[in-house]
C-alpha cells in the first residue's frame, strides 16, 4: 500500500494494515529535537523490516539560512540523518519497554548517492527496509523520494545501546 492510499484508508476511518507513529511516538523513542528532528511521522511500519519516514521540509527550517541564502537546499547530511532517524524509529518501537532505556546510534554510512535537490515545500519520505538484523545492530537500504521520484539512497547501520533518556 503506498503512503496517499494509507493515510487516505486511515483517513476514511479503515484499519490501516502496517503501523504508523506519529510525531509523539517518534519523540518518545528518539532523543532528537528540534532542530535536528528530520522526521514528522512514520507510516508503513512492518515491525522493524521496513517503513516510511514523512519530512515536510520547510522554509523556516534554520539550516537554509547558509544552505544556500536566496537557493534554498536541504543539506544531503540531513535526507541521511532523516533516513537513520526513521531506521532507528521502528528499530526502538519494536523492543520490550521492560529494560533499561534504550537509545539508538547511527553507526554505518555507505552506498550513499544524491539524485536531486530537496527544497522547501518538497515533501521528502524515507523508504526504509531492513537488510541484515544481528544483536543489537541493523542494517537498513534508505531510499528518499519526493513526488514518487529518487532524490537520494544510501545504506544505514544503526546500534542500540543503553542511555539515560529523561
Amino acid at each position: 500500500m503506498d503512503v496517499q492510499a494509507e493515510e487516505k484508508n486511515e483517513a476514511a476511518g479503515g484499519t490501516a494494515a502496517l503501523g504508523t507513529a506519529d510525531i509523539h511516538r517518534i519523540l518518545e523513542a528518539l532523543p532528537h529535537r528540534y532542530p535536528f528532528l528530520m522526521v514528522d511521522k512514520i507510516v508503513g511500519i512492518e515491525g522493524d523490516k521496513r517503513a516510511v519516514g514523512i519530512k515536510n521540509v520547510s522554509a523556516n527550517e534554520p539550516h537554509f539560512q547558509g544552505h544556500f541564502p536566496n537557493n534554498p537546499v536541504m543539506p544531503g547530511v540531513l535526507i541521511l540523518e532523516g533516513m537513520a532517524q526513521t531506521a532507528g524509529t521502528i528499530c526502538l518501537l519494536g523492543r520490550p519497554d521492560d529494560g533499561p532505556p534504550s537509545i539508538v546510534y547511527f553507526m554505518t554510512i555507505d552506498k550513499a548517492k544524491f539524485r536531486r535537490p530537496v527544497v522547501p515545500g518538497d515533501v521528502l519520505e524515507y523508504h526504509m527496509t531492513q537488510i541484515s538484523k544481528r544483536r543489537n545492530m541493523w542494517w537498513f537500504r534508505g531510499e528518499a523520494k519526493v513526488d514518487g521520484q529518487l532524490v537520494a539512497e544510501a545504506e544505514v547501520g544503526a546500534m542500540i545501546g543503553q542511555g539515560d533518556r529523561k
